[in-house]
């Protein structure tokens, strides 16, 4: 099943396996040191932004291993983290192209004809605010369900806005495994929030 894949290939996959079937933490952290590097400078190649690629980065390893299941040895797993990485950061881009068309202006083409815009504005309405405050509240409620572990990462990284090394500190934890253990805390969150919530 694995003959065809490189040494590094088996390396890895035996990393996912040791991920699924046994929910090997460091097993995740290591494939998350492995790849962190690579995948985060090619975002950065695309999109020319360290913040925004940082961003991408740790969303792209969010939605691979969310969804390491559909991972499977025909190709390596390098292969495929990429081409989830990739297809993100395209999305990322088309969705930000899509947001710079919507603003309030005319513009005037080399040939003369004038185009218009609508741009929307970034800021809330009071209605949209006090849609905003309530959805901040319930997502509180829901993170005061969560093991104590995660809710302290969830509350540390997000409201507090420490780093991930931040933390690491303060929890005697490497960086990679809050960062592991952060997208534990996403995934248990959304699907609290799908099963008791809806769509806030």
């Amino acid at each position: 099943m694995t003959a065809h894949l490189t040494a590094k290939g088996k390396r890895d996959y035996d990393l996912v396996r040791r991920a699924l079937e046994y929910g090997d933490q460091k097993a995740y952290a290591n494939l998350l040191e492995l790849y962190r590097e690579p995948i985060y400078y090619m975002i950065l190649q695309m999109i020319k932004n360290d913040a925004e690629a940082d961003d991408l980065t740790i969303e792209a390893f969010g939605k691979a291993f969310k969804n390491l299941e559909s991972y499977t040895p025909t190709y390596a797993f390098s292969t495929w983290l990429f081409t989830i990485a990739t297809n993100n950061c395209i999305d990322y881009i088309r969705r930000k192209k899509m947001n710079m068309i919507s603003l309030d202006a005319d513009c005037i083409l080399v040939n003369g004809e004038q185009i218009h815009f609508n741009f929307v504005s970034d800021s809330l309405d009071p209605e949209e605010t006090i849609i905003a405050k309530q959805k901040i509240k319930l997502m509180r409620q829901v993170i005061e369900t969560l093991k104590p572990v995660y809710k302290q990462l969830i509350e540390m990284y997000y409201f507090q806005e420490l780093s991930c090394e931040e933390i690491g500190q303060i929890l005697s934890m490497t960086p990679n495994l809050v960062k592991v253990k952060l997208f534990r805390a996403r995934e248990l969150l959304y699907n609290i929030v799908k099963q008791q919530l809806g769509d806030i």
